[in-house]
């Protein structure tokens, strides 16, 4: 009866509630709570068997059941690597004796970074020069070409095209404060033309672009595509390194690195 009541709030009064109780953070922790009571169980089993484990073997079994149940919930595959080594670097941070001030920096480091990764579920992913050399050779022959990079990162992909091309906009949005930080240093302090803003690339109005640069994640694909469906003109291009989209079969596909991922077009 109280988890019908609490279901039924958190869907109809609260959904910033609903959407936390979704979010791969919390079902990772709850993931680590199942899988102690596992752990244990096994390590009592294999102790009447007379196999004693030592506490950091311990903490490893704990990680490879926390692994095995993420990848059986069917969370993306850096969420199976950080249950795997959670239990393990708990131990090690307190057999290190580490002051808080360390564990803090690293908190307000790894946050400023990531940022809301728990909610967008898309983690920091940077493409590389052979990336960025497709892109500008699908560009060539658009003169003033207006291109965004959705989840910019360091902004070595716009800062590249605003390079090769002076007579282009070109224009990054990324919502961790680090990533954004750097990407702006590096255009001031190499006198760059490229743009960087800060925040959700669902603010920006699509039609504003000619091409549409995104290198998100699985998890992102599909609002993605209903937000360029909307909005997105035709003549313009919507660009995806490495992840396709399900609604809609890729227009063109590149082989942007050798043995690597692919980049897919969508042509409006």
């Amino acid at each position: 009866m109280l988890l019908s009541l609490t279901l039924a709030f958190s869907s109809d009064d609260c959904p910033m509630l609903q959407q936390i109780l979704r979010a791969p953070a919390l079902k990772a922790i709850l993931i680590q709570v199942l899988a102690f009571p596992l752990m244990l169980l096994l390590v009592y089993c294999l102790a009447r068997a007379g196999v004693v484990m030592s506490l950091p073997v311990v903490a490893l079994l704990q990680g490879v059941l926390a692994a095995l149940i993420t990848w059986r919930a069917g969370l993306a595959r850096w969420w199976c690597a950080i249950g795997l080594l959670f239990a393990p670097a708990l131990l090690a941070a307190s057999l290190l004796h580490w002051p808080p001030a360390v564990f803090l920096a690293a908190f307000v480091f790894l946050l400023s970074l990531y940022w809301s990764t728990f909610r967008t579920q898309v983690p920091f992913y940077p493409s590389g020069p052979r990336v960025w050399h497709a892109v500008a050779e699908l560009i060539a022959d658009r003169p003033g070409v207006r291109l965004v990079d959705i989840g910019s990162g360091l902004g070595g992909l716009v800062l590249d095209l605003a390079q090769r091309r002076p007579d282009g906009q070109f224009s990054g949005i990324e919502l961790a404060p680090l990533p954004w930080l750097a990407s702006r240093l590096r255009a001031r302090l190499s006198g760059s033309r490229a743009r960087f803003m800060r925040g959700d690339y669902e603010a920006l109005d699509f039609s504003r672009y000619d091409a549409v640069f995104a290198y998100l994640s699985p998890a992102a694909m599909a609002a993605l595509w209903g937000k360029a469906e909307r909005e997105m003109l035709p003549g313009s291009m919507l660009l995806s390194y490495e992840f396709q989209i399900a609604a809609r079969e890729p227009d063109k596909t590149i082989a942007a690195t050798e043995g690597g991922p692919l980049l897919y077009i969508w042509c409006f």
